[in-house]
């Protein structure tokens, strides 16, 4: 039997598609700006359509096909369960590295989702034993361009047993060789991690930095790139040596949807929109235009959650005509 799907809610090139049902040639998949389903269209639109793409907002599938069953579609329940347990782990494996129990980690998602929020939190919370002492923290959060000096100056500042070198956004340092080799030197599996730079150089003199030391701290390294889909043979050699070196978390967080529900979620906590006092209605009013919005805002993030609450605090009866100006794409 041919499978089928029922297209409740989608769109063709920009044309409403409601409770048609088509010959599904390809399964449901997420792409750049949504997911989609590849049809057969020609009974309806003529043999010209026997092969589209419609993008889909709900859909059922009707029948299955003959070589294999069609995959299952995790409802937005399941999907939030799924993230908020790959932040649980962030938080966890956060934790197991301010304790010395994991050395090196990579944390790959996309921006504005709170994967950063996430670990500096954990780091503060373990800051205050510091605070309370009076010493110096044991961790520090670098963002920004790198150099590769300055990168092994900043390992060797944070080269003792338990402390936390964070690297937030510091793609420079994957697209460098000499960046990337000594990088791979601090994350190593190895007992003893030592890290030389081979090179005359006035700024270690300076500062004191030896040419060689011993690297016993951890790293936790944040980035948007997702190594698995690096093109780049010669990139992707590097970064698949930085994932045999350290725990790498992916938290999946691939589509429109995902990104969308990872929003819904923190709304949900209360943790959102906390600081606006804003009341039910004003939050479902927000996560209510995202979602209808979606494929229109210029991004989706908890950044542009926020920038539509300062704009509803601004303006209550007019904050959608100016987020339609100011948030969104042209169509």
């Amino acid at each position: 039997m041919t499978a089928q799907i029922k297209i409740v809610s989608g769109k063709y090139r920009g044309s409403k598609i409601e409770n048609v049902t088509f010959p599904m040639l390809r399964p449901v998949v997420a792409g750049a700006k949504g997911d989609y389903v590849t049809v057969d269209a020609s009974e309806l639109f003529g043999s010209k359509f026997g092969k589209i793409r419609v993008t889909v907002d709900e859909y059922e599938y009707v029948g299955e096909f003959d070589a294999a069953p069609a995959p299952k579609v995790e409802t937005d329940e399941e999907i939030m369960a799924r993230i908020e347990d790959r932040f649980e782990i962030l938080n966890e494996m956060t934790r197991a590295t301010v304790n010395g129990d994991v050395r090196a980690m990579v944390v790959v998602g996309p921006p504005g989702v709170g994967k950063s929020y996430g670990v500096e939190h954990e780091l503060s919370q373990a800051g205050i034993l510091d605070d309370l002492a009076g010493r110096p923290r044991s961790y520090e959060v670098v963002k920004g361009a790198m150099t590769p000096i300055g990168l092994y100056c900043k390992l060797y500042e944070y080269s003792d047993k338990n402390k936390v070198l964070v690297f937030d956004d510091c793609d420079s340092v994957l697209m460098d060789d000499l960046s990337l080799n000594i990088l791979k030197a601090a994350l190593d599996s190895s007992k003893k991690r030592t890290i030389h730079w081979n090179a005359d150089s006035n700024k270690l003199r300076n500062e004191g930095v030896p040419n060689k030391f011993d690297f016993q701290g951890s790293v936790i390294f944040i980035t948007n790139i997702k190594f698995d889909n690096v093109r780049s043979a010669k990139l992707k050699d590097h970064l698949d040596a930085l994932m045999s070196r350290c725990h790498y978390l992916d938290l999946t967080l691939d589509t429109m949807r995902d990104k969308f529900l990872r929003i819904k979620q923190i709304a949900r906590t209360g943790g959102l929109f906390r600081e606006y006092g804003m009341d039910q209605v004003g939050e479902d009013e927000i996560i209510t235009f995202m979602q209808d919005k979606q494929h229109r805002l210029r991004e989706m993030s908890l950044r542009m959650a926020i920038k539509l609450a300062d704009l509803r605090r601004m303006s209550p009866h007019r904050w959608m005509s100016i987020a339609e100006n100011t948030c969104m794409k042209s169509r």
